[in-house]
């Protein structure tokens, strides 16, 4: 397994961060790119199994929640399905399987949110180093993302 990483601070409390992204449905919310979001099966948004369906730069993806701990700030969640490379290479990478996980810390100095987001992949080793230049591109937007989305708020 490979891992892309990335750390920020947010200019929000917490809880604040937290109460916007506890809930697995909500991406839209927080992420630019998603339109919608839908729980399959009835479960709720912040119980492990739920399974999300969500729609990112118009390509469907469907990810299961792992892990969820409200006392931590913090849940994980796995792709369901191999995810191709979204963009066009001179060789196209091969489709990963990945997971990822998001979490909050409180920074006290501030009353600001320290927010780490990884995703560890599997591939063919001549893959890792386009992908993990591809997710080190968009972790940072999706952290960026979440940062305005909670100041907006």
């Amino acid at each position: 397994m490979s891992k892309a990483y990335y750390s920020a601070v947010l200019n929000s409390p917490v809880d604040h961060v937290w109460n916007l992204i506890r809930d697995f449905n909500d991406y839209p919310k927080y992420i630019d790119g998603v339109s919608e979001s839908r729980i399959e099966d009835d479960k709720r948004g912040d119980e492990t199994g739920a399974v999300r369906r969500f729609c990112y730069g118009g390509t469907w993806i469907r990810q299961r929640l792992t892990t969820h701990s409200d006392d931590r700030h913090s849940f994980s969640y796995a792709g369901m399905d191999k995810f191709p490379y979204p963009m066009e290479a001179e060789r196209v990478p091969a489709a990963i399987d990945y997971s990822g996980t998001l979490n909050l810390a409180p920074v006290t100095e501030g009353n600001l949110t320290f927010v780490e987001w990884f995703v560890e992949f599997d591939c063919p080793s001549e893959d890792v180093a386009p992908w993990h230049d591809l997710l080190m591109q968009l972790i940072p937007q999706w952290v960026g993302s979440l940062g305005r989305a909670a100041e907006a708020r």
